[in-house]
């Protein structure tokens, strides 16, 4: 084991022996036969798509303010058109828009899940992940093209009960997401993707069932301006992990299709991969 631990001892820090750090050690085991692909440097997820961002505001609603989710609903069938609230922010239409998740709590597919304990309504979200191989600062669109080592499939987790106090704050996503991400098992070769990366079918499939079908068409922005703008002044690093934010009908906010105790999750891209997940009872 790493000596990953320090300890004082008589007014000297020293590193401690094996034996001393696995007794401070609370992460636990690795699977033994499944693991993550790579553990990523940090985890950036987007908002890339205007339509789950319109049907999940309008999910929300529907689960969390019935109230609201009546006038919404007689507002959008009488002007045919969303809710103004319901729209990405006006800034998501000029540039990508994104949070810091949490790259440490990520697990790879097949891992047992259970919510946790603050929360009572799980959800999953459908997203694709790109994983650069090269820095890039200040890159043109090229560049940042050409810095993709990889893609895989990515599921952020979130607590929707908790989600709208949270991003109330101005702070953006907290608990609601921190807690739990998951990834493919493979990191599939961004040449063997990019020349359709807007074409890749997606499904959401729950105790073999597909109860959403969905795609990688219509980002808001594609990867070359997205990496680009991130890069802007800022320097990205091999290892980095950036999510495109969920594929329309990739949750249950937009499909309906909540999970209950003893489900079992698929969520697919062709041609990069898939997470599947059981919950734990």
């Amino acid at each position: 084991m790493s000596k990953v631990w320090q300890l004082e001892e008589a007014g000297q820090w020293r590193w401690a022996t094996a034996e001393e750090a696995a007794t401070r050690s609370w992460l636990p085991e690795p699977m033994s036969d499944v693991t993550l692909p790579l553990q990523p440097l940090s985890f950036r997820d987007c908002s890339l798509y205007e339509q789950h961002w319109i049907q999940s505001s309008r999910g929300y609603a529907k689960r969390f303010m019935p109230a609201a989710h009546v006038f919404t609903s007689l507002y959008e069938r009488l002007l045919r058109k969303p809710f103004p609230a319901f729209k990405p922010h006006p800034l998501a239409y000029r540039q990508p828009v994104y949070y810091f998740g949490n790259h440490l709590s990520f697990v790879p597919s097949g891992t047992p899940i259970r919510p946790p304990r603050f929360t009572k309504a799980l959800d999953y979200e459908l997203e694709l992940g790109a994983v650069l191989r090269k820095p890039l600062l200040n890159a043109t669109y090229q560049e940042a093209l050409d810095a993709i080592g990889g893609f895989v499939v990515v599921n952020d987790w979130s607590a929707r009960d908790v989600q709208r106090s949270e991003m109330a704050t101005g702070l953006g996503p907290q608990k609601c997401k921190h807690f739990c991400s998951s990834m493919s098992d493979e990191l599939v070769d961004a040449q063997d993707v990019l020349p359709r990366i807007d074409q890749l079918q997606a499904f959401v499939e729950i105790n073999g069932r597909i109860v959403a079908r969905t795609s990688t068409a219509n980002m808001l922005h594609g990867w070359a301006k997205t990496l680009s703008h991130l890069s802007t002044d800022e320097p990205l690093w091999p290892g980095e992990l950036i999510a495109s934010g969920t594929l329309p009908f990739g949750t249950a906010l937009e499909n309906g299709h909540w999970l209950q105790p003893g489900d079992t999750l698929r969520l697919m891209i062709e041609e990069v991969g898939e997470i599947k997940h059981q919950w734990a009872t």
